[in-house]
């Protein structure tokens, strides 16, 4: 068995994951890439890297998750993340990395890209790199749209292919309650069908009855139309007022997930009954999570959800981004 190593050298990093409180995608394009428009919040389910000295690169991963299925070698993004930092700094040694995870696997909550943040905060704090702030998250960059906001956490404005960030203030504390669901969700898969599904309602002449707005699904992109963050998911999270953000979640992925997952109904009408404020698909899913009024109707919908047979977390936000501890 794996455990997380207890050496005095070893650095510790914890990052967050995240929530997507708004997501809109724009049309497919000639890359083969959306452009999004994402509100992030970092939320209190962390996962803890652990890095020690080594002569090469290897990565060990435990977890209060199912860890089954995340690879060990350069398909992980935290391996790469070491390795992304020790070429850019001509670091010529290597590092052993201890990940515990808690974030669900390929969950929608950025669980590996929290992994990979994690990663370049201690190799550049155990490797002494000092490369700077602004520098790791250009290198976060290069690792995929969600590593960047990782770093940052709290709350934050994604545009781009959601790694254009720019800080967004929220107020006070927002209580969620996230259902795991088991097995995961691959984004690209949920993206393709996002894209069939946008496809279909244009072939017979109406917009989609979930929450898919009818776009192209291909072609030369008008810089115009890249999606934007409703103002008044901004407007709520400043405010802290969670009755009101509740009104404006939103997720352009949802029916996707939906599709591809249907018992997932099944869950946003059990807490919708239960007392949430609102419910949503995390990410491409399959988590989903639920806004909940205050702290005590977080948790008696919590011990509702777990009641009939889910399982259930509270958790808060917006929380910091990667930082040693």
């Amino acid at each position: 068995m794996v455990t997380a190593p207890l050496r005095s050298d070893a650095v510790r990093v914890r990052a967050p994951g995240k929530l997507n409180v708004y997501f809109e995608v724009g049309p497919l394009l000639d890359d083969g890439y959306h452009a999004v428009a994402s509100a992030y919040q970092a939320v209190s389910l962390f996962e803890d890297v652990w890095a020690v000295p080594a002569n090469d690169f290897r990565l060990e991963v435990i977890g209060s998750v199912d860890v089954s299925a995340v690879p060990l070698d350069d398909r992980n993004l935290a391996l790469r993340a070491a390795r992304i930092l020790a070429q850019h700094t001509g670091y010529e040694g290597g590092v052993h990395l201890t990940i515990d995870k808690h974030v669900p696997v390929a969950g929608g909550m950025g669980g590996g890209s929290a992994d990979a943040a994690a990663v370049l905060v201690a190799c550049d704090a155990l490797w002494g790199t000092e490369v700077g702030s602004a520098e790791l998250q250009r290198l976060a960059a290069r690792l995929g749209a969600d590593v960047p906001f990782a770093l940052m956490g709290g709350t934050a404005v994604g545009l781009g292919r959601g790694d254009r960030l720019s800080p967004a203030l929220a107020t006070g504390r927002f209580e969620w309650v996230i259902v795991l669901a088991e097995g995961g969700l691959s984004t690209p898969a949920v993206y393709r069908e996002l894209d069939r599904l946008r496809t279909r309602s244009a072939a017979i002449g109406h917009p989609s009855t979930g929450a898919i707005r009818l776009a192209p699904t291909a072609g030369p992109h008008d810089d115009d139309a890249d999606p934007v963050v409703a103002t008044g998911v901004l407007h709520a999270l400043r405010a802290g007022d969670a009755e009101d953000l509740a009104g404006h979640l939103h997720n352009d992925l949802q029916e996707a997930a939906l599709s591809l997952r249907p018992e997932l109904s099944d869950v946003l009408d059990l807490g919708d009954r239960a007392g949430a404020l609102a419910g949503i698909v995390s990410g491409s899913g399959p988590t989903v999570a639920f806004l909940a009024a205050d702290l005590e109707s977080a948790l008696e919908l919590q011990v509702t959800l777990s009641a009939a047979g889910y399982s259930a977390l509270h958790v808060h936000g917006p929380v910091p981004g990667a930082r040693l501890i």
